[in-house]
């Protein structure tokens, strides 16, 4: 689950790194195509502004003076030039007179040809403070990569959830211990069926009462840590938990009170100890 978890973090971030680089690439290409514009108006000194993004997959290109352009060169220049984006699909260029409202030239381009809408080729604009947008359509590939990640992730933790449903209940008794029948006092502790037995009466306990009984059961009237016990019973399984232990110590106690001379102590400053007063 976690690897799975990890490689989908890891898969996004690499789209978002490729994503960033193309759309860094887009902006040196935009540049590229104000330049041009401006060689082809006759001035070679003059600079490109930098490059704005007004909005959500559009920029604009500016120019520090007033230039001309004809239509078909404009057309043939964005279209030879974000053939080499390979996020740009369906572009629309705006051509705005800073100086008038309204669009002075526009066109639209699409991977289909046929789609294209471009008017007004062969005339020459009169010189002008101008400013270039170029509106691109959203790319369809980055919204799919999306939606299967987040998708994905609800899938990942259900299969997460069904693992742990399933496997985690296999471990009952930490690695290494007696899975037998332990005998002290006058109980007989069955480990592996989860059962206690005293005076002839049988006694179900749970996963944790289980776990917890055994380190106490395989080293009677010894002190077992407090901090030992919540390490083996919760920490090692990712849970941490306070004042859960004096819980399941004390339903441990009433379950065992059947027989007087087995309980479990508190050991003040270290720990616990199950006390057996006359072992068998």
């Amino acid at each position: 689950m976690l690897i799975l978890f990890i490689s989908a973090i890891c898969a996004a971030f690499s789209m978002t790194d490729s994503d960033d680089f193309a759309i860094a690439r887009r902006e040196i290409l935009l540049r590229k195509i104000g330049h041009e514009l401006l060689l082809q108006s006759g001035d070679s000194t003059s600079r490109v502004l930098p490059v704005k993004k007004i909005a959500e997959n559009e920029y604009q290109i500016g120019f520090e003076n007033a230039l001309t352009f004809q239509a078909d060169s404009l057309v043939n220049t964005t279209r030879h030039l974000l053939a080499n984006d390979p996020l740009a699909g369906d572009y629309v260029v705006t051509v705005l007179n800073s100086g008038k409202p309204g669009v002075a030239y526009g066109y639209a381009i699409s991977k289909n040809k046929k789609d294209d809408i471009v008017a007004c080729i062969g005339r020459k604009q009169p010189r002008a403070h101008y400013v270039i947008n170029v509106k691109f359509k959203p790319t369809s590939t980055n919204t799919v990569k999306e939606e299967f990640l987040l998708g994905g992730l609800p899938f990942l933790a259900f299969v997460g959830f069904v693992i742990l449903r399933y496997v985690k209940p296999c471990r009952v008794l930490p690695d290494g211990q007696n899975t037998g029948i332990v005998n002290f006092g006058s109980v007989l502790f069955d480990a592996k069926n989860r059962k206690l037995m005293i005076n002839g009466k049988t006694i179900d306990l749970t996963g944790t009462e289980t776990r917890l009984l055994l380190i106490f059961a395989l080293s009677p009237n010894e002190v077992i840590a407090r901090s030992r016990l919540q390490k083996e019973i919760w920490e090692d399984e990712g849970i941490i938990v306070g004042r859960s232990l004096d819980m399941f110590i004390s339903k441990l106690r009433k379950k065992m009170e059947f027989d007087p001379n087995i309980n479990i102590v508190v050991i003040r400053g270290k720990g616990y100890k199950l006390e057996i007063s006359h072992q068998a």
